[in-house]
């Protein structure tokens, strides 16, 4: 049985990037995102919300049932008294995007069965693949999804996670042609998401989620200014339960 963050949390933190080919370029951000218990979603309005249409599955079920939908359907069925955790950005002022969330399932006794990783682009697309990590937190995916114009659709992603009473962390890696091209990080400290502490930090970094969808634009458009080559997207099929 594993130590966990008490939820529902707030977790203050950074983002970096780097881009390491075929341009070098990057970055680091302020920024909060949210750990919460999926059967008991805070609300903080307008600072903070969260709706099921957010995220993988019907949106007229619960979160809960459309994790396990999902499970189910990749082969690891959840029981009643499991618990999903879900690290993600919360709804700012009525808006969110979300690149990256991270879904955790444990048994009623703290072993975990498996993550979820659902990733949504700027095309209004997502995409959802469960793994198993090891005892590290370690594991690796394929590249099945368009989310950067820069980068094609192959390759591996090599994620680590920590998911701790101090510490919540996400790396991922991305491998093409042998060659680790990128890498994303997101690491905080999660607190106890009391009214003030959500007010602290939504007065130090306002407009969050916007925030996060201006820098994705911005920096997308230095690297096309810089003559990086775009990739040609398709329409995205996603896998059954992710909708």
């Amino acid at each position: 049985m594993v130590a966990l963050p008490q939820v529902p949390a707030i977790v203050p933190g950074y983002v970096s990037h780097a881009r390491r080919f075929p341009q070098d370029h990057r970055f680091r951000y302020r920024t909060y995102q949210w750990l919460v218990d999926v059967t008991d979603l805070p609300e903080h309005r307008p600072l903070a919300s969260f709706r099921v249409s957010d995220h993988l599955g019907d949106p007229d079920r619960s979160l809960r049932e459309n994790v396990a939908t999902f499970t189910a359907a990749h082969g690891v069925p959840l029981a009643a008294d499991d618990r999903v955790l879900m690290l993600a950005n919360a709804r700012n002022l009525g808006y969110v995007f979300d690149p990256l969330t991270v879904f955790w399932c444990f048994t009623a006794t703290g072993e975990l069965r498996c993550v979820v990783f659902e990733v949504h682009n700027t095309y209004g697309e997502r995409h959802a693949q469960l793994a198993k990590p090891d005892d590290h937190g370690r594991f690796s995916l394929a590249k099945e999804f368009y989310v950067s114009p820069f980068f094609t659709v192959d390759g591996r992603y090599d994620v680590t996670l920590r998911l701790e009473p101090d510490r919540v962390a996400v790396v991922v890696e991305l491998t093409q042609d042998d060659r680790r091209v990128f890498s994303a990080t997101f690491a905080g400290r999660p607190r106890p998401a009391r009214g003030g502490a959500v007010v602290k930090a939504a007065l130090r970094v306002p407009f969050v989620t916007y925030q996060v969808w201006a820098l994705i634009r911005m920096h997308g458009v230095w690297l096309w200014f810089r003559r990086l080559p775009v990739i040609q997207r398709r329409r995205h099929v996603p896998p059954e339960g992710v909708r």
